[in-house]
């Protein structure tokens, strides 16, 4: 039997525009409206990311988050939230950080955490060791789940010490990243690799930038991996660049694939299940016992 497929849907991220594309969610409406879309295909947990509307620009603010939080929460009260803490826009730990106080029906799941800076073709995203164990420490002591970003082999040993260092603790849920012009390329041995050295009791999913998503979900579905799949990575249907791709597209695309492969969905009380977390409808984080 096929192991179900985690489908991390990523809807906005921190790039796309409307002058980009007309189709990336930027509103809270918008977004949750994008969410709860994808949650009638099929998704596993969704990856937030935050805009102030009137900018667009990314926000750190956990209000923003919780207006984003509480929309989708009330026709998916069991769906997965992770919240994004990069460092691509913000440097000071109180605003990456700052999402994290949310409580109660407000408290997210899991919490992006980027294991080293990261150049991007136009910009880095500045993650320092103490920065890193500092959001690590606190997502700890909040009873949230680190959702690992890595974008090369290197950030996957910073996994390994973090966990020797009693800051992340298994079992584990790996975003790879892969296509990144300063980082691991879209290609079997960078993946190999990457798969290879993760630590035991790991669940992990393929990212691809851009044109490479479509390649590096299509990779993990056949090799029983899961896939993050949304706007935030690639803004275009088609690798000539012609179609702007809708998140449902993408996302309608990723369920024919699993489809061909025997695939079915993890559903993300499986998910909670497997990652300890709690039941969510109420409950949400990490479980403190029987985990």
């Amino acid at each position: 039997m096929s192991e179900n497929l985690i489908i991390n849907f990523t809807p906005t991220g921190m790039i796309p525009t409307k002058a980009m594309t007309p189709h990336v969610p930027i509103h809270v409406s918008e977004i949750v409206e994008a969410v709860h879309e994808a949650w009638e295909i099929g998704i596993t947990m969704v990856h937030l990311h935050a805009r102030d509307p009137e900018t667009e620009a990314p926000t750190y603010k956990a209000e923003t988050y919780a207006k984003i939080i509480e929309g989708i929460r009330t026709f998916a009260p069991g769906l997965v939230i992770c919240v994004s803490l990069s460092g691509r826009n913000f440097g000071e730990f109180e605003k990456r950080s700052e999402p994290l106080n949310l409580d109660g029906s407000l408290k997210p799941d899991m919490g992006s955490l980027t294991l080293s800076s990261v150049n991007f073709n136009q910009q880095a995203s500045i993650n320092e060791p103490e920065m890193i164990k500092a959001l690590a420490q606190k997502m700890k002591e909040r009873g949230i789940v680190p959702e690992l970003e890595a974008f090369d082999s290197g950030m996957i040993n910073y996994a390994h010490y973090l966990a020797k260092k009693g800051l992340i603790e298994p079992p584990y849920y790996f975003n790879l990243l892969l296509g990144n012009i300063a980082c691991a390329q879209a290609d079997l041995l960078h993946a190999g690799i990457m798969i290879r050295d993760l630590p035991p009791q790991s669940y992990w999913s393929l990212a691809g930038i851009g044109d490479a998503q479509i390649k590096m979900n299509s990779v993990a579905i056949a090799m029983s991996g899961g896939v993050r799949v949304g706007l935030e990575d690639n803004i275009f249907y088609d690798g000539q660049k012609n179609i702007h791709a809708r998140n449902m597209d993408l996302l309608k695309r990723i369920h024919i694939i699993a489809e061909a492969n025997e695939r079915p969905l993890m559903m993300s009380r499986e998910f909670r299940k497997r990652m300890c977390l709690q039941d969510g409808n109420g409950h949400y984080g990490r479980r403190q016992v029987n985990c």
